[in-house]
């Protein structure tokens, strides 16, 4: 191999402190937490009560100008009550780590790429992708230049953190005991990772693109249209008309890169399922009170504990309501009792990758349009859990951004070909100021101060929904947008020629936005954020905009509306997949009959079906397995070895074949010409006796709930059998992938056939004639240790639709408070 000239190196990284290996850490811990749990020794018991967080009591606090109150309701919902922000971050900091450390530590420790010093092997993949990113230099970097007073803030915090770790009563919680570890000191950085995080995850677009380019190398431009239709028409464009032209020297590449990148196929992965949330805002003409209503659920990837900590933060300056999350000061999602706002994922297309090719004259060098160009080059070293020595990479980054193929054995033997992938990502560019933008957001009292803060916004891009207690209502997209010069995303693209470069990011006020729209209301649920007039490319392709539609014609029916009639759309179940596929399907088989007494008797049912996903009913089961089924069957023989480009429930894609392309309903593989009435009833006969062997022989029988179950599973413990029955929490809920409420499923096996893994976590709804009555809940509990009443104590409220109102808790009444801590300022 040519040597190569590192450029610059990174910061020295400390060797984690166990000093045996540990090959095995999942089995033992199987084995001694299934004793514990199993009623295992009373030692052992009493061992893992100890680490359960105190509530009650004094506690000194360095670092305090003055004594904060910390009250809990009944559900472990903390109020904290300061004489200043700095305080109460720094109270927040230390609540934070009693009730969730290990969620903390996994976070900061999958941002900083260190993950396999914990789990070994397991944790190796994401390591290497994030040093390959560089997402914990870029935090390092971001609090940095940040303002003094974010900055003090961040401080505060991990002051906070660190004070709990230094001074808890008992032992660490049972998982940092299992792994022998010892969490280090809380530093800024720790926090702000957790933004870059965020943005990697919600922004998703690097693997569409290794998605079509797979699908690209097997499919005609056609019927790369046909698997991708778009949601308005008028925008269809060819896909894939050019790719052949430049890529690639070895066509695997793009096969190679998807098996081997965190979060593919069996690999777990903390960044599944992030294509989805509502928000929506009525302004006062429109709601019972006079005043704006403002709605929002996000939908995130489940887990135990759940992302969201629900808060309450009381001081002479400032006062907040709603939901922090564990590793950082500031609200994600609330109100401070002049404003509310709200989030959805925009769906922008913030990442491309690029094709580059090396110099051939110097491997040290890759080709550009103005001439080869010097890789910046530095290494890593990740420290495993179990081995000698540590694991070394090089990372090589281009002027698009790191090289990713790097990360992947299969694709990096093919750049001998000359050949690289770099991927481009608007995170990743200097001056990050999200963490100060979400300082700012907390402290905005009216429209122009929340722009101004939105301003600071980098990553992710999202869609702010606004409502005022002067009676506004508003709308902003905020973040950086690149400009291509030319090219839409959704491919990737060569680096070499200069044309489908970056030239800049959209303009702040360029970005969609609005306050006071004259029809009085904003509804966005993933849909697309503005018209086909806008001047600038957002995104190529948008979410099926159904749900967004269902809240719409909702909003038509209750107005004046309030917070009741709000839970009701919250809640709704009426599927869009079963609106838009179902009568086709109904039609096709009227041409190919039923086949079957037992499809018949499902057929009748689906016919009188008013398409509500209720858990207790058969219906949503018998569509749900009909349309995972029919979907492979039109499509997985044209794709053969890249058919998961193509995974779950696609009725957009499954109705425009049937309705207008009746070639997809051919089996490719067969002399026999297949109809598509043909392939729909062998679809559904197929589904009807996989469910047969689960659920027996009768449809009317059948249960959605039975398979529909919503699994939080812990990050440890979930992975660990026996162990994940009887820590994971699950529930049987209702939804779908394309309900208001949703309820995203994998398309698994068995019993896990239609588990749900994905959904509105948190719900909230506020109302601006008195925020304090604003109502949220979260979907699981505000601890993260498995043994503590708080664990899982919110998750059947949260499925059946109630909330807690914790800006009217009155010390005295109704229980309140349930627990009292005061954190007392250093004696001088």
């Amino acid at each position: 191999m040519t040597p190569i000239d590192f450029q610059r190196e990174r910061r020295p990284v400390r060797p984690p402190r166990y000093r045996r290996p540990w090959g095995k850490w999942a089995a033992y811990a199987g084995l001694i937490v299934a004793a514990l749990l199993i009623g295992g020794t009373g030692g052992a018991v009493m061992v893992a009560r100890m680490s359960l967080p105190n509530y009650d009591g004094e506690i000194i606090l360095s670092g305090l100008a003055a004594a904060v109150t910390v009250t809990r309701d009944e559900f472990g919902v903390p109020r904290i009550e300061a004489g200043n922000m700095t305080d109460a971050y720094r109270a927040l900091g230390y609540i934070h780590a009693a009730d969730r450390m290990f969620q903390m530590e996994m976070s900061r420790r999958t941002g900083a790429g260190r993950l396999a010093e914990l789990l070994g092997e397991p944790g190796l993949g994401f390591d290497k992708l994030m040093r390959t990113l560089g997402l914990y230099t870029r935090a390092e970097e971001s609090v940095a230049a940040m303002a003094r007073t974010p900055r003090s803030a961040l401080q505060a915090y991990a002051g906070g953190v660190n004070a709990w770790l230094e001074n808890h009563d008992g032992p660490l919680p049972p998982e940092f005991l299992l792994l022998r570890h010892t969490p280090e000191p809380w530093v800024p950085a720790d926090s702000a990772v957790w933004g870059l995080l965020m943005a990697l995850q919600l922004s998703d677009n690097w693997r569409g693109e290794i998605d079509r380019a797979r699908a690209a190398l097997r499919l005609t431009p056609d019927q790369m249209i046909d698997l991708w239709p778009p949601v308005d028409p008028d925008s269809a464009t060819t896909l894939a008309e050019n790719f052949d032209t430049y890529c690639c020297a070895d066509r695997q590449i793009f096969a190679r890169l998807a098996d081997d990148l965190p979060g593919s196929g069996t690999q777990m992965s903390p960044f599944a399922f992030a294509s989805a949330s509502n928000e929506w805002v009525v302004s006062g003409d429109h709601s019972e009170s006079g005043l704006p209503l403002l709605a929002n659920d996000p939908h995130l990837g489940f887990s135990a504990p759940l992302l969201w900590y629900l808060v309450e933060i009381v001081t002479p300056s400032l006062s907040l309501t709603g939901v922090s999350v564990p590793g950082m000061p500031f609200l994600m999602l609330g109100h401070n009792g002049h404003i509310a706002w709200g989030l959805t994922t925009t769906h922008a297309d913030v990442q491309d990758l690029f094709i580059e090719r090396v110099d051939p004259a110097d491997p040290l060098r890759y080709l550009t349009a103005n001439g080869a160009s010097q890789f910046d080059v530095r290494r890593e070293e990740i420290f495993v859990r179990g081995r000698e020595k540590p694991e070394t990479i090089t990372v090589r980054e281009t002027y698009h951004g790191p090289v990713i193929s790097d990360i992947s054995p299969g694709a990096a033997t093919l750049t001998g070909e000359g050949e690289m992938i770099a991927l481009a990502f608007n995170a990743l560019a200097p001056d990050n100021r999200t963490p100060e933008a979400l300082y700012d957001l907390n402290r905005a009292e009216n429209w122009a101060e929340f722009t101004a803060a939105l301003e600071k916004f980098a990553a992710p891009l999202q869609n702010f929904a606004y409502a005022d207690t002067d009676g506004h209502i508003g709308f902003y997209v905020p973040g950086r947008l690149p400009i291509r010069k030319s090219g839409d995303g959704r491919l990737p693209v060569p680096g070499w020629t200069g044309e489908f470069d970056w030239t800049g990011f959209v303009p702040f006020d360029e970005m969609p936005h609005k306050l006071d729209p004259p029809g009085g209301r904003i509804v966005n649920a993933n849909n697309r954020v503005a018209g086909r007039s806008y001047p600038h490319l957002i995104a190529a392709d948008w979410p099926d905009p159904g749900r967004a539609a269902r809240i719409g014609r909702m909003l038509d029916d209750i107005s004046p509306a309030d917070s009741t009639t709000f839970k009701s759309i919250q809640l709704d179940i009426k599927s869009s997949a079963v609106e838009m596929l179902l009568p086709t399907l109904l039609d096709h088989m009227t041409l190919a009959g039923a086949g079957s007494v037992q499809a018949q008797n499902a057929l009748d049912l689906l016919k009188d079906w008013d398409g509500r996903m209720d858990r207790d009913r058969p219906e949503p089961l018998i569509f749900t397995a009909w349309a995972a089924e029919l979907g492979p069957t039109l499509y997985n023989d044209e794709l053969g070895d890249a058919a998961d480009v193509a995974f779950g429930i696609r009725p957009r894609t499954v109705l425009h074949m049937l309705d207008g392309k009746p070639e997809w309903c051919d089996d490719v593989t067969t002399p026999t010409l297949e109809s598509c009435p043909g392939r729909v009833g062998v679809a559904l006969r197929t589904a009807l006796a996989t469910l047969s062997e689960i659920a027996g022989d009768d449809p009317a029988d059948w249960r959605w709930g039975d398979l529909h179950k919503a699994r939080f599973s812990h990050q440890i413990f979930g992975r660990v059998p026996i162990l994940r029955d009887l820590i994971d929490i699950e529930i049987e809920t209702d939804g779908d992938n394309f309900t208001v409420n949703r309820g995203t499923h994998i398309l698994g096996q068995g019993d896990d056939m239609f588990t749900q893994i994905h959904g509105p976590g948190y719900r909230a709804i506020y109302d601006l004639a008195d925020l304090s009555t604003s109502q949220m809940i979260i979907a699981t509990g505000q601890s993260g240790h498995p043994l503590s009443r708080h664990f899982g104590d919110l998750t059947r409220m949260w499925r059946d639709g109630d909330y807690l109102t914790p800006g009217t808790r009155r010390n005295g009444e109704d229980g309140f408070p349930a627990s009292r801590m005061v954190f007392l300022p250093s004696p001088r």
